[in-house]
């Protein structure tokens, strides 16, 4: 049974067992427990919500003192008052395992202010219908949001706590997913505003958590393209990965738009790649010529592929392969490609590396970046339609006559071997 009298510091560091009300702060209580070595005293809360009577704790004596332990109470009372849940209020470091006689009930995920809530909500009517590999977000979200803030009412995340979730995310090696997720969390409680799920943002941030972003600028050599392509199996120890990797560099195009196309975009008469609207990150389809070598390593992914509608099938070969899947897949291989001549790269750089190309083969620019997919300026978007099929065909052979150039030439003999 608890007892009422007036706490002070020194009374709460030698009180006997027992459960201790403070007058001083309603709700406010501490409570001595015997342990196998001295005493735990714990500060409780009580307090009632939606006529539900439960207790919280706040922290244990004395790495919380009693003024910490009033304030707390003191706020947590009040978000109570004004219809939020204390026990979604609290940061996760603040809490500690909940003791068999506290209830630690909370609200469902569903519940209508809950960092679940307003997630599932941005992501259902925003992230899914606007973008176009929503399931990146979505990955986000989940890993580097839900995954910390669990449990808490979104109206009670403060700037710190953001502050504190990227500064994690930096300290794991990852400011470029600590730049991505800041984005996102502004999209996403600006979106509860919208909705009326919070009244304020907490992101209110001066700038970019993982610093400033470089502008990436690798272009692999004719030297290290001529070391690859000698013998692409040594480098890549399977073929399909290699195959991949041909097509990317003899075409300009981007990963995931390889990993999504199905068989039906490749047309082996015409000797063109299709790629459709939903699969170009620009939203526009797109007719991509093929050379005789690039049309040559589609047909030697086909028999792989066998009787799959896909490219690149995954395990299930009724669903296709992750795009980021070819990524770790060149990453797992670096040490070869080292070996080879070859410096880290990635498979973006490969696009890098064919849109250099066409410019070092004097292809006029505005070619070039067709042949790549980019957008044009609105105005030539507008008004020129062609499609530009042969000029984009003239230039991608040329480039693949180059590199059948760098793959013929024969490595230089040194004295020792005249």
């Amino acid at each position: 049974m608890a007892t009422s009298q007036r706490l002070v510091s020194t009374r709460a560091a030698t009180l006997p067992v027992g459960v201790y009300t403070d007058p001083g702060q309603t709700g406010l209580q501490l409570r001595v427990r015997s342990k196998r070595r001295g005493f735990s005293r714990a500060w409780m809360l009580r307090f009632k919500f939606r006529g539900e009577e439960s207790r919280i704790l706040l922290g244990h004596f004395p790495e919380t003192t009693l003024e910490e332990a009033r304030k707390l109470a003191s706020e947590y009372r009040e978000l109570a008052s004004s219809g939020i849940d204390p026990r979604r209020a609290r940061p996760r470091r603040l809490e500690r395992a909940p003791e068999r006689s506290v209830s630690a009930a909370v609200a469902g995920p569903g519940a209508r202010h809950s960092i679940e809530y307003l997630a599932s909500e941005f992501v259902e009517r925003h992230v899914r219908p606007n973008r176009k590999r929503p399931e990146y977000a979505e990955a986000i979200v989940n890993k580097n949001v839900l995954s910390e803030w669990k449990g808490r009412d979104a109206r009670t995340i403060k700037p710190r706590e953001v502050i504190d979730l990227l500064d994690k995310i930096v300290a794991r090696g990852a400011p470029v997913s600590a730049n991505r997720t800041a984005a996102l969390l502004g999209q996403l409680f600006k979106f509860g505003i919208h909705r009326a799920i919070v009244e304020d943002s907490p992101v209110k941030l001066l700038m970019q958590p993982g610093g400033k972003e470089r502008p990436k600028q690798r272009v692999l050599t004719d030297e290290e393209l001529q070391a690859f392509l000698k013998d692409p199996i040594a480098c890549t120890r399977q073929s399909r990965l290699s195959h991949v990797i041909q097509i990317l560099l003899l075409t300009g195009q981007r990963r995931g738009e390889l990993a999504l196309a199905r068989w039906r975009d490749i047309d082996t008469k015409g000797k063109t790649w299709t790629i459709p609207a939903e699969n170009s990150k620009g939203g526009r389809s797109h007719v991509v010529p093929l050379s005789a070598w690039a049309l040559d390593e589609f047909k030697r992914l086909k028999k792989s592929a066998k009787r799959s509608p896909w490219v690149l099938p995954a395990a299930d070969a009724t669903k296709h392969l992750e795009p980021k899947l070819l990524t770790r897949g060149v990453a797992k291989c670096l040490k070869r490609f080292k070996a080879a001549g070859v410096k880290e790269f990635t498979l973006h750089d490969l696009r890098r590396t064919c849109r250099t190309g066409l410019a070092r083969l004097k292809i006029e620019p505005h070619i070039a970046e067709r042949v790549i997919g980019h957008a044009q300026e609105k105005l030539a978007a507008t008004y020129d339609v062609h499609a530009y099929l042969e000029e984009k065909r003239v230039a991608l052979d040329k480039w693949a006559t180059h590199l059948v150039g760098l793959k013929a030439v024969k490595p230089e003999r040194n004295a020792n071997n005249e």
